[in-house]
């Protein structure tokens, strides 16, 4: 077998991440290695991989959703007593998503040629398979219960695309309003207000202060908007490309909950992957630090995956898992006292299963909320900006008949 390089990315016992290339004959080489220094393998791929996915165009996005439909499919077929690989050759030329049909294809190769399927999930060049799915799956192999592990990662890849779907719907309206009114101001400014400039020009006459304004903004208008586009353009490549860096999670992230509203909204949606994930983890006997190391990055959140870095030291010292949650503010009193009633009952995922629904709910209800305030507040919003603007375009045609005698 041939040694090849790989680039790993990894979590070390204190919570730090880090990055480096070794050698080795294949990806599980490259993770027993890892996991023996102590270290949490993230990330194990073949040096240049990253490049190679770069350059696949035309590659069809593999989606939560479309994860759901083949965890949901599998775990039917295999508690029909259907054999793994049958199901694997199923699945891999009925799915919808192109992509995912050839990523099976490649998961029913690596376990035909004798790897785990978490094995093969986890040595997918593309990353398809959350680390989440990959734990749940290894779980469900060792335990001998794949079907049920399968199941329950449907069920939590469901909710999350419920969960996505509900913040999609509480957003949607007002940003679809925010950008008609721009381009309608813009338009205006761009069009619109340099012929009625002309006509008062020939008019004469002095105009009004409202007027005025419109007519000077009309102007840089036309230095700003080609800048604005570049810039916008510029910005939008750049957030795509780093929104995932550390650097930038550590500045956003809390910058998130602090905003009015919104705030509370993403904080407990945060609670809610947290609780979710992490009951399901358990419940499928996935050991604590391990369970707390996939959640830290499924929550969205870095303020939660600090809090949970400090959890995590604090369970590894035969702490409890409350204490250190009590330190953090994204943590409500409620969670953290449930969550300590959990380990004294020894009940710890049947309770973050109650917080999970009742967050869950939660959401639901102010999503709703939201979208019925803010569309009456957009609606007045879009009123005024360019009811303004026409009033001020036409307040000089009320002296009109004055600048003609």
């Amino acid at each position: 077998m041939s040694v090849t390089h790989y680039d790993y990315k990894v979590r070390d016992p204190q919570g730090r991440f880090r990055e480096g290339r070794v050698k080795a004959d294949n990806e599980t080489a490259v993770a027993e290695k890892l996991m023996a220094m102590g270290y949490v393998p993230l990330e194990v791929k073949a040096a240049g991989a990253g490049l190679q996915k770069e350059i696949s165009f035309g590659r069809k996005r593999v989606t939560m959703k479309d994860l759901a439909v083949l965890a949901r499919q599998l775990a039917t077929m295999i508690d029909a007593g259907l054999t793994l690989m049958r199901a694997l050759s199923i699945l891999s030329e009925q799915l919808e998503n192109p992509s995912l049909r050839e990523v099976l294809a490649k998961v029913k190769t690596d376990v035909e040629a004798g790897h785990s399927l978490s094995g093969a999930f986890a040595n997918d060049e593309f990353n398809t398979f959350p680390p989440f799915m990959i734990s749940m799956t290894r779980a469900g192999e060792a335990g001998g219960f794949l079907d049920v592990a399968m199941r329950q990662v449907a069920e939590t890849f469901e909710a999350e695309v419920k969960l996505r779907s509900k913040i999609k719907a509480a957003m949607t309206y007002p940003v679809v309003v925010l950008v008609m009114a721009v381009l309608m101001c813009v338009g205006m400014l761009l069009f619109i207000v340099p012929i009625f400039e002309g006509m008062f020009t020939e008019l004469g006459g002095t105009l009004p202060l409202p007027t005025r304004v419109i007519v000077v903004l009309s102007g840089a208008m036309k230095l700003i908007a080609p800048i604005t586009v570049v810039v916008g353009v510029v910005a939008l490549l750049w957030w795509r490309k780093h929104r995932n860096d550390e650097g930038v999670r550590n500045v956003i992230d809390p910058l998130k909950l602090r905003l009015p509203v919104f705030g509370k909204l993403f904080a407990k949606i945060a609670l809610t992957r947290f609780s979710r994930n992490l009951s399901t983890l358990l419940t499928s006997g996935v050991p604590i630090l391990a369970s707390l190391d996939i959640v830290a990055d499924t929550t969205g959140s870095v303020v939660i995956s600090r809090a949970l870095d400090d959890v995590r030291t604090s369970v590894s010292q035969g702490d409890s898992i409350a204490g250190p949650l009590a330190r953090h503010e994204v943590f409500p009193p409620m969670v953290v006292q449930m969550i300590s009633s959990g380990e004294e009952t020894g009940a710890l995922d049947s309770m973050l299963s109650r917080i999970a629904t009742f967050y869950d709910e939660e959401v639901e209800a102010m999503t709703e909320a939201l979208t019925s305030l803010i569309e009456p507040l957009m609606i007045a919003f879009l009123g005024v900006v360019v009811g303004g603007m026409i009033i001020a375009l036409y307040l000089p045609i009320f002296s009109v008949f004055d600048l003609i005698k």
